[in-house]
């Protein structure tokens, strides 16, 4: 016979309940406590029926999560992290696209298919701070991404400007002044890339230099083959530079491409950095200095945070940060 809830919490001596909330990684029980359950789960071979769970509580078991898309490697990564997460919990995430258009996201939260789901976890682009009260809907969501949105929604963020500033630092270090920018960022200053130019400046400002906006190859979307061309169009100014910082992985890989193409050496003549830190820039040659923006911590912590919401917990509004780290690679002559 299978082992059963109430056989676990008889042979750790609590209560069901208690049982309940270390299997479900509640975080009011001690740590003792915790460990006493476990060990009497791994004794007995308990295994939760999710099922079961789910349809007890009238839930579907499926949490939906809107990305822009999933060709961009960092979204296809964080997606397979979140999926990781969830399943962990017996959830199964259903993915839609946006494209990052706004009338997508919009479709996002009031669509049929999200009501098919217990709660939603969600990357916006285009949505506004005008837009705030389309998130006031009746079931879970957490925001990832750089945009807030809504005081009472839990937001789940990276470092940008840190995390940008950081591989800037780094480059300087080694010597490096006349740094160029791949990428673009957006009028209202809070996406993404004004986020991570921002770091690059304050960084460069406080080693008492500016950013050369004759050094800024811009890129309106953020791909190999607008970083290719934003290198291309850098290179054909003319204004020398000795390093180059794009605003994610795929446009300096697609940087890299263009200089290697030019005979440009790699770090010797110019160092390359990105940021996301994607599995693509550990096997390029050479391989690519980047910002790991803690994208296993963003999925857990989403995960964690939604179905929170969902048993209940706090309304209160919650920001995080993930942590940031700096993983030099061969591009910068690590």
């Amino acid at each position: 016979m299978s082992a059963t809830m109430r056989d676990v919490a008889r042979v750790a001596g609590v209560s069901v309940k208690t049982v309940s909330n270390v299997v479900n990684d509640f975080p009011y029980v001690s740590e003792a406590t915790r460990r006493r359950v476990r060990a009497a789960i791994d004794q007995l071979g308990y295994q939760m029926n999710f099922s079961a769970r789910n349809l007890s509580l009238g839930r579907t078991g499926m949490v939906t999560l809107a990305v822009p898309e999933l060709s961009l490697p960092y979204f296809a990564e964080l997606s397979d992290e979140i999926i990781d997460a969830a399943a962990a919990r017996g959830y199964t995430v259903l993915i839609e696209q946006t494209g990052g258009l706004r009338q997508r996201e919009m479709e996002v939260l009031f669509s049929a298919r999200r009501r098919m789901t217990d709660g939603l976890i969600f990357s916006p682009l285009a949505l506004r701070g005008g837009d705030a009260s389309a998130l006031e809907v009746d079931f879970p969501i957490v925001l990832l991404g750089e945009r807030a949105l809504h005081s009472q929604v839990p937001h789940v963020a990276m470092a940008n400007v840190d995390g940008a500033r950081a591989v800037t630092e780094h480059l300087l270090a080694q010597g490096r002044r006349r740094i160029a920018v791949v990428g673009g960022f957006d009028e209202s200053g809070t996406g993404a890339g004004s986020l991570r130019t921002a770091g690059v400046r304050a960084a460069l400002a406080e080693a008492g230099l500016a950013l050369d906006d004759a050094l800024v190859g811009h890129a309106a979307t953020w791909t190999r083959g607008t970083g290719a061309d934003a290198m291309r169009s850098l290179l054909e100014r003319g204004r020398p530079f000795d390093a180059v910082v794009g605003l994610n992985d795929v446009l300096a890989l697609g940087a890299m491409r263009v200089l290697y193409e030019r005979g440009v050496g790699v770090p010797d003549d110019v160092a390359v950095v990105g940021f996301d830190d994607i599995e693509e820039a550990r096997f390029s040659r050479p391989s690519l200095t980047t910002v790991d923006p803690g994208r296993t911590q963003i999925a857990r912590t989403a995960v964690e945070l939604l179905l929170e919401r969902l048993d209940g917990g706090t309304s209160r509004a919650v920001e995080v940060v993930a942590d940031h780290r700096l993983v030099p690679r061969e591009s910068t002559g690590a």
